[in-house]
């Protein structure tokens, strides 16, 4: 069993990562995140070890195997405005400091794929590799592992015990009808299966828009439901006011998957939104989770994490490495 490699976690959210973690047998013995309602989340899933703690205060005297770190990706989103000057992006550097503090076997850094482009990759490669860490880098799609969502991230592993073979995608996909099986159709507010109701001109939008579709079947069909910056937009952003596909895997989710103007977060045939319990199970989150926080706290705890899958099958390819350095 892995259970005696230690992680310690930065940037740690509600724990989606470290339940990776956790179900591959890692034992946490401490993680750093900003929002109290996250960190009150992780320590009701995983273990009590999540702080409230600013990262860029190294915290001494920790020891363990593996640092695992999720810095913030807006600055290197396509979807943000990729600002160089993005203050969040400088955060990535913090990961060195704690590892230079308590010279972890092992360093991952999860992050958006843009962001091993960026100046901030180039910097960490060159701290850790000055320190005689070995790189390997991988960007994985979270479809390939088991998650009923197309979710690509970026993989950094550092290692100073050898490198870790990249996790083989697993045969077939799970599809957003595999990913709500079991739940009521109609949301019964039961475990979080909640959904807000749609405004009066959000349900005549929602009643127009077909399997499959989008904001483009309103333009067509009912000009006046729409604002005047979707004709200006035309066909970009597509996707907003836009329908899941029973048979195949969502879209990415983020934090704002409440809301139908953020991307296509509809369910496939209900006029609503899709609701928390349905956005956790597209991030493979366990239907036995308890969340702290309201509504839109806990979509932004949902939204914000590496899905569980994705994550446990990258903490495997860790253990395998650590283990065979172990005996």
């Amino acid at each position: 069993m892995k259970e005696h490699f230690r992680v310690a976690e930065l940037f740690a959210g509600a724990g989606l990562m470290g339940g990776g973690f956790h179900a591959a047998g890692f034992k946490s013995i401490f993680a750093a995140e900003l929002d109290s309602r996250a960190v009150a989340t992780y320590n009701n899933n995983l273990s009590p070890v999540a702080e409230v703690h600013d990262v860029t205060v190294v915290r001494e005297g920790l020891e363990y195997d593996v640092l695992v770190a999720g810095p913030p990706c807006q600055g290197f989103s396509t979807l943000g405005r990729r600002d160089p000057k993005d203050v969040r992006n400088a955060l990535s550097l913090t990961v060195y400091e704690w590892a230079k503090a308590h010279h972890p076997k092992m360093v991952v850094i999860e992050n958006v794929p843009q962001f091993l482009e960026s100046d901030y990759w180039q910097k960490l490669h060159c701290l850790f590799t000055g320190d005689g860490y070995e790189c390997v880098t991988w960007i994985l799609n979270a479809s390939d592992y088991g998650v009923a969502q197309h979710r690509r991230r970026s993989f950094t592993i550092f290692s100073r015990i050898g490198l870790p073979e990249c996790p083989h995608p697993l045969p077939g996909k799970l599809t957003v009808r595999d990913a709500f099986s079991g739940l009521s159709s109609v949301p019964d507010g039961e475990n979080y299966h909640i959904s807000p109701e749609p405004t009066e001109i959000g349900l005549a939008r929602m009643k127009l828009i077909p399997p499959h579709g989008d904001k483009r079947d309103i333009m067509r069909n009912a000009p006046e439901l729409c604002p005047p910056s979707w004709m200006r937009m035309g066909n970009q952003a597509v996707d907003v006011w836009g329908r899941m596909d029973w048979n195949k895997p969502a879209n990415t989710l983020r934090c704002s998957f409440q809301s139908a103007s953020k991307g296509r977060y509809l369910h496939p045939e209900q006029h609503r939104v899709i609701s928390i319990r349905e956005g956790a199970r597209l991030q493979g989150i366990p239907d036995n989770w308890v969340f702290s926080g309201d509504r839109s706290s806990i979509a932004r705890q949902i939204g914000n994490g590496v899905p569980v899958p994705l994550a446990r099958a990258v903490a495997d390819a860790i253990g395998k490495v650590l283990a065979t350095q172990h005996h």
